[in-house]
């Protein structure tokens, strides 16, 4: 696993997603969604002590979506809200599609996590799991003002 070429990247998946939650309903459905996270059995030692930590950062690649696309554009495809940097967005279309999501963990089995509120597709390659604790929790955020008075945020 990891770079074997320092003047490069090379990433091997620890696991995918697993979900019955067809591909359209995915964006609208993100914080109900229970999936399952399927590592490679060899790496189930890997998840020792996770179970005491309710929430999780799940680090997952983007695999449908096309990397190098405009570095500008509405968010969520709405041109009544302002133009943003791709980089000032959530969106999918980063320069690497890295998607990043916070989860509750709800079970662990074996090499199987059951996470809910993980938007990625049945499938999704899994790059990296990390736990989210206290120094991870802001409540003083700025956010621009588009976003800050969106309902459902």
């Amino acid at each position: 696993m990891g770079s074997t070429d320092p003047g490069g990247i090379h990433l091997d998946p620890i696991g995918w997603v697993r979900t019955d939650v067809p591909d359209e309903d995915v964006p609208r459905r993100r914080r109900d969604i229970v999936s399952r996270i399927e590592l490679r059995p060899a790496l189930a030692p890997a998840l020792t002590g996770i179970d005491a930590y309710s929430h999780l950062f799940v680090i997952f690649w983007m695999h449908r979506a096309a990397a190098g696309g405009p570095l500008l554009s509405h968010p969520r495809g709405d041109p009544s809200l302002p133009a943003t940097g791709v980089l000032a967005s959530r969106g999918r279309n980063h320069p690497n599609p890295v998607g990043l999501a916070v989860v509750e963990l709800l079970e662990r089995a074996g090499y199987c996590l059951t996470v809910r509120r993980l938007d990625a597709y049945d499938g999704t390659p899994v790059i990296d799991i990390k736990p989210y604790d206290h120094y991870d929790v802001f409540t003083d955020l700025r956010l621009p003002a588009w976003l800050a008075v969106r309902p459902g945020n």
